[in-house]
């Protein structure tokens, strides 16, 4: 029904129904009924993603539903001009994009969630709750924290456990958690601006070859000034006091240690199948995985409870885990709210670049304002809209830029989120855990030191790796 209303508006007010001629095996949709209607739905798609917080609607459903209607429409057109095996081919390669970074996340998603049953997280939280240090030296503590796990966790995996520590030792002190949390959201996504595994679009930017492993540390100082900046001129208005010491003791459980090298093995194997062998990384991923299985195999062989350890078995009362390992019950823990939200967005990003919405984006991007200007709008950009579906866009677009600019590319994206509490998966979360104390007005109004510190790391790029524009 609002596809006929769509199509006669659209007719009404002058529009051409047919699509324009085929050039190269493509059909150019632009200003046809079917590319309005994709480009309108994925807009009402994407309301509905950012109000998810009030709706309480999962951000996956609305965009998995644009994807598979705007691919259908696209199907339609190209089956009336006897092209259908076109739009195949096109839906498919997608697929295929989507199906290597599926495979990718849900491997480390695994493991993040391993290292988290047997309780290396909670370990880490009541180590430093039991430390005693000052609420300014915790402001710093666990920013910092936030800036170097999240290149190897994921950003929002590293905020949680950070915040959970702030609102541990200082929940009663409303300034103080409000401070530390924009302090860990900045510091999460400037961490995870410098390595493929710190982030969604990191990883996209690697998978994609745009940039090689070793190249991403090559945004580890500006990423650091884009924490420090903001941090710094934050320091200031971090409560002096003391926080109240708990004496919480986790002991971790049997393997974690050896699970946490595992990890590393994996990440080691996922770059050298990418560096040495031309293969995808999510092939020495998956490759990976298998390592944790069969330790996860002798785990659940050797397990017998009563060989467990007094803080073993006190961590098992407490947090109601079993204590045989099951890998696939990690496995199906994994965020896939996140991974059929990306479904969505890598489908839908691809239906309008398939209809040519994106070659006409990257010609006023790249062609008329210059790629700079294009680069620094993508992560103002990313503040208000998932820096994901940006991410994506860009990398559809193929503009043809330097290698310093897909560099800033890659650090706008990643830290242009921390604008606005709102401009990352960390931010959101935080929100929720931190409600009342953290919130978009009380992140608002330290905008303008966060902005400091996206500008300072910008021109600390370009003076550092102006070699390389």
């Amino acid at each position: 029904m609002y596809a006929l209303l769509l199509t006669a508006t659209l007719t009404l007010l002058g529009f051409s129904p047919a699509a324009l001629a085929a050039s190269g095996g493509e059909l150019d949709l632009t200003r046809h009924f079917a590319g309005y209607f994709a480009l309108i739905l994925f807009i009402l798609a994407y309301v509905l993603v950012m109000a998810e917080e009030f709706t309480h609607l999962r951000k996956s459903k609305p965009m998995v539903l644009a994807a598979g209607v705007i691919w259908a429409i696209i199907a339609w057109v190209y089956e009336q001009h006897g092209m259908a095996a076109a739009a195949e081919h096109a839906v498919r390669h997608n697929i295929l994009e989507y199906a290597e970074l599926l495979l990718f996340l849900l491997v480390a998603m695994t493991y993040i969630n391993s290292l988290e049953e047997r309780l290396v997280f909670a370990a880490l939280r009541s180590w430093l709750i039991r430390r005693g240090f000052s609420l300014r030296l915790l402001f710093w503590i666990t920013g910092t924290l936030a800036f170097l796990i999240s290149p190897v966790a994921d950003n929002l995996t590293t905020a949680l456990l950070m915040c959970a520590v702030v609102l541990a030792v200082g929940g009663g002190n409303k300034r103080f958690v409000s401070l530390a949390c924009i302090n860990i959201v900045v510091g999460a996504n400037a961490g995870g601006a410098f390595s493929p595994f710190g982030d969604i679009t990191t990883l996209m930017v690697w998978q994609k070859g745009m940039v090689t492993f070793w190249q991403f540390f090559d945004l580890f100082v500006p990423a650091l000034i884009n924490f420090l900046v903001p941090a710094v001129i934050m320091h200031f208005a971090v409560p002096k006091g003391m926080p109240q010491v708990a004496d919480e003791r986790v002991v971790m459980r049997r393997g974690a240690r050896r699970i946490m090298l595992l990890f590393l093995l994996t990440i080691v194997t996922a770059v050298s199948f990418h560096n040495f062998l031309d293969l995808p990384p999510m092939l020495g991923m998956m490759t990976g995985l298998a390592y944790l299985q069969f330790f996860g195999f002798y785990l659940k062989k050797t397990y017998d409870r009563r060989r467990c350890s007094r803080g073993e078995a006190d961590a098992e009362n407490r947090y109601g885990a079993p204590m045989p390992f099951d890998v696939f019950n990690k496995v199906s823990r994994a965020e896939w709210d996140t991974l059929l939200f990306f479904y969505g967005v890598v489908l839908c990003v691809g239906g309008l670049g398939f209809i040519g919405y994106l070659t006409l984006a990257s010609h006023v991007m790249y062609l008329d304002w210059g790629s700079t200007t294009a680069n620094v709008v993508v992560g103002l950009l990313s503040s208000i809209v998932d820096n994901i579906p940006i991410m994506f866009a860009v990398l559809s677009m193929h503009p043809d830029m330097a290698h310093g600019q897909w560099l800033l590319v890659t650090l706008t994206a990643g830290v242009g989120g921390s604008l606005l509490s709102i401009g990352s998966a960390a931010g959101v979360a935080l929100m929720g855990q931190a409600r009342g104390a953290y919130t978009f007005f009380s992140h608002l109004k330290w905008t303008p030191a966060v902005a400091l510190g996206y500008a300072a790391s910008i021109v600390a790029h370009m003076m550092i790796n102006r070699a390389l524009f």
